[in-house]
């Protein structure tokens, strides 16, 4: 079997596998081809993935001769015209967002996975895409916010005087929104954390932060780590609670998504109004239509003196760990789907497996896609 790598879309920097990663594939016994140039942003240049034992090619030859295509980012329409009649693809595709495309490819015949539907379950942790690349989008949106901030983070003590420690925000408190807790205490940043999962608590006074509380939220115990849908009372305490802290915030990062819908706004325009001059957020739902009323996915907005920065790469701003990261998540996957010989062995017995398949040979196997 033949899985083929691709060269990602500008702005993108990560690659779906390394060199480093080629190995294990030989121990599966199977075949690698790589299109010219796919490594380049996340250091890996072709003559590395040559010397683990890759085949370097172009990119119409990849898609024609692989039986398994490896993309983080959706495919064009020219990409899925070259593929192999019954060509496996495996990424990232957001596919509860981009139903009709799947459709459209699943009408190619075409088997399709997308790591982003992997059941969120103990036993699919060394998997989890979202949960690697999320760890990264929290840690850098503390630098990120760092570099903006016209302020330090720590209180510093001189002989001119003394400044006072940042005060930072974070609402969500699941993967990235831990790494920020962690990142932003490292700083010297005091930092409180809202979420509407209890649970979480513990989790984030271990990390040294200060856990806001709005009793009366629904269960998200199985959302997978997301938020979830609240009633309009809680809503509305919610925010007189997020209106508070905000208005006391120096840094706020917002990381709330809710799978397959837009993100909740959490942040309005008279609440960024109250924020003092300066102030920075970082939202990481901004793919998603952004936790703030002025989020715009990829761009900084100004408001009041406020900066608002949606940024939906910051996980692909360290490509090199963060393509690690991904092929060894990747890896891990394919150890369900290929069997001791190197042939495609689908089992959808499997929850995982079945969890992360779109379509199968054609056919929507997904009952939310179907619904769409």
């Amino acid at each position: 079997m033949i899985i083929g790598v691709l060269k990602e879309p500008s702005p993108e920097t990560r690659v779906s596998l390394l060199p480093e990663h080629i190995l294990f594939l030989k121990k599966l016994k199977v075949d690698l081809c790589v299109e010219q140039g796919a490594g380049d942003t996340a250091f890996a240049n072709h003559d590395k993935y040559a010397e683990a034992g890759a085949e370097i090619t172009d990119r119409n030859s990849v898609l024609k001769k692989s039986d398994l295509i490896l993309s983080i980012n959706n495919f064009s329409s020219a990409d899925i015209g070259a593929m192999k009649p019954g060509a496996v693809l495996l990424g990232v595709f957001q596919p509860l967002f981009h139903a009709a495309l799947m459709k459209e490819w699943a009408a190619k015949g075409l088997t399709i996975f997308s790591m982003d539907m992997l059941p969120r379950t103990t036993r699919a942790q060394s998997m989890d895409v979202l949960s690697s690349q999320a760890n990264i989008a929290g840690y850098k949106a503390v630098l990120t916010a760092a570099n903006n901030f016209p302020k330090y983070f720590p209180m510093f003590m001189t002989a001119a005087g003394s400044i006072p420690p940042a005060k930072m925000l974070i609402l969500g408190a699941g993967v990235a929104g831990l790494q920020a807790i962690a990142t932003g205490k490292r700083l010297g940043a005091v930092v409180e954390v809202f979420d509407t999962r209890p649970a979480v608590k513990e989790e984030v006074m271990s990390l040294g932060a200060k856990f806001v509380e709005v009793e009366g939220a629904a269960d998200a115990s199985k959302a997978g780590g997301y938020a979830v849908e609240q009633s309009e009372d809680f809503m509305n305490r919610q925010k007189a609670k997020i209106a508070e802290s905000v208005a006391k915030a120096d840094i706020v990062i917002t990381t709330a998504q809710i799978p397959g819908k837009k993100a909740p706004v959490l942040i309005t325009t008279a609440m960024m109004e109250a924020m003092k001059n300066g102030s920075v957020i970082i939202d990481l739902a901004a793919a998603t239509g952004g936790n703030t009323e002025l989020t715009k996915n990829e761009e900084t907005v100004s408001h009041n003196g406020v900066r608002i920065i949606g940024d939906s790469r910051l996980a692909g701003s360290m490509p090199s760990d963060a393509s690690k990261l991904y092929g060894k998540n990747v890896l891990n996957f394919l150890q369900l789907i290929i069997d001791k010989e190197g042939n495609m062995n689908l089992n959808f017995e499997d929850d995982l497996v079945k969890g992360t398949c779109i379509a199968n040979q054609g056919a929507i196997t997904n009952e939310r896609i179907n619904a769409l």
